[in-house]
């Protein structure tokens, strides 16, 4: 039996699936005899020596963490600076480490959580502690390195393509008398993954989307407008999907709300959907209708992915045994090995080679006109979406979620002051 505690903490924007992840991770080590303490509220929880024991909770609520969207302990966004900057946050760490013996310390999130904890790893080394770090992948976006896919994206795919597949339907309805174009807002700062996504709805100029606008392609208004006023003419509606990340000539983000930035410096988007609509009635005259999902993308368990579930519940495991089998600075990625039918297996990858990366939509995957995808694109996201995974419904007629007792260890430090 190893000795020591793992510790698992959860960042960022949550996802469909990453408390299956949460689920694998805590059976993986009770398999292998070791105790998971969870941080409340990601590393916030950690610096504040905000701990949970995992073992207080039942096993039946433990998996049915796998079927539950949100985060089960709590995220945050906490941005560390390099070790220099925040070397007294990087000390606390390893301060609260030490005093619940972590050896083993897992972060689920994306790519400034790949870097924390590449960071972390080498403070530990540094300081001679016995830290084994491990990053598990997790984002909507996809845009994380080296992996084939992100845990969380395909789930967030299937919701937006059977969302603009059933919205469409509802348009080509009233297009006579009523609306004419409408407009779907997806998530998406610097990638179009899961704005691409939604082009799995329809096939075809005529099938909606019949314009999806990505972040990687430079929008050019008056193009736009024509391109919506043709397809008017010739559909007699237009259904449009735009990322929330599409910036003009100059680089500039069109929805930028107020120019206010999140804990990352990132500027704080959405709202797009509304001005194109509004640019739209404006300048064309028709009827417009938009749609702001936001969190619906992230949250929708309901619908979710099965390939997502097993990827999600993959990386888990596989981070465990990574952990215990002395790995370090290391992350489970997801390795395609065929399209069809699709294949996969999950591999270590350095975080070196994924923190602060960023993997955008490919010009392959980008129809040459701009506005849709290419056959390369439908192979590559197709079998991201397959496969259904409900939850259990209540009597109610509602899905059954599990809400943890989060029982929290006794702090053994002096409290911490930001």
């Amino acid at each position: 039996m190893p000795s020591g505690t793992l510790l698992y903490a959860q960042s960022g924007g949550v996802t469909a699936v990453i408390n299956a992840t949460a689920s694998a991770v805590i059976q993986t080590a009770r398999k292998r005899k070791v105790k998971v303490l969870a941080a409340r509220d990601g590393i916030l929880g950690v610096l504040r020596e905000q701990l949970i024991d995992t073992s207080k909770e039942s096993i039946a609520d433990i998996r049915a963490l796998a079927h539950t969207p949100g985060g089960a302990f709590g995220s945050c966004r906490l941005k560390l600076k390099s070790l220099e900057e925040d070397r007294a946050k990087y000390e606390r760490l390893i301060d609260v480490f030490r005093a619940h013996d972590v050896r083993w310390f897992l972060y689920n999130g994306g790519n400034d959580s790949a870097d924390t904890a590449l960071k972390v790893s080498r403070l530990a080394a540094e300081y001679d502690y016995p830290l084994h770090c491990i990053g598990v992948p997790k984002t909507i976006d996809n845009d994380l390195a080296l992996t084939d896919c992100s845990p969380g994206f395909g789930s967030a795919a299937k919701y937006t393509a059977v969302s603009v597949r059933e919205a469409a339907l509802d348009v080509a309805a009233m297009a006579e008398t009523s609306t004419k174009v409408f407009i779907y807002e997806a998530m998406g700062r610097h990638a179009g993954w899961l704005a691409a996504s939604a082009g799995l709805a329809g096939e075809g100029p005529d099938q909606a989307p019949h314009l999806i606008l990505l972040p990687e392609r430079t929008f050019d208004e008056a193009d736009f407008l024509a391109k919506a006023k043709s397809t008017v003419e010739r559909v007699g509606y237009c259904v449009v999907v735009a990322s929330e990340g599409i910036r003009d000539a100059d680089g500039r983000f069109i929805a930028d709300a107020g120019g206010r930035t999140d804990s990352f410096g990132h500027k704080q988007l959405g709202g797009v959907a509304s001005h194109l609509a509004g640019r739209v009635q404006d300048t064309l005259g028709y009827k417009v209708h938009w749609a702001l999902p936001d969190y619906l993308q992230r949250s929708a368990r309901h619908l979710a992915s099965r390939t997502d579930l097993e990827h999600a519940q993959a990386v888990g495991t596989a981070a465990v045994e990574y952990a215990l089998d002395g790995m370090n600075a290391m992350m489970p990625v997801i390795v395609r090995t065929a399209d069809a039918p699709y294949a996969w297996k999950v591999e270590a990858a350095p975080l070196s080679k994924i923190a602060n990366k960023e993997k955008t939509l490919p010009a392959g995957f980008i129809r040459r006109d701009g506005y849709g995808i290419t056959a390369k694109a439908r192979a590559y996201l197709g079998p991201l979406i397959h496969g259904e995974a409900p939850p259990p419904y209540g009597a109610d007629g509602l899905p059954r979620y599990v809400t943890l007792k989060n029982v929290a260890v006794p702090a053994l430090l002096a409290p911490w002051h930001e």
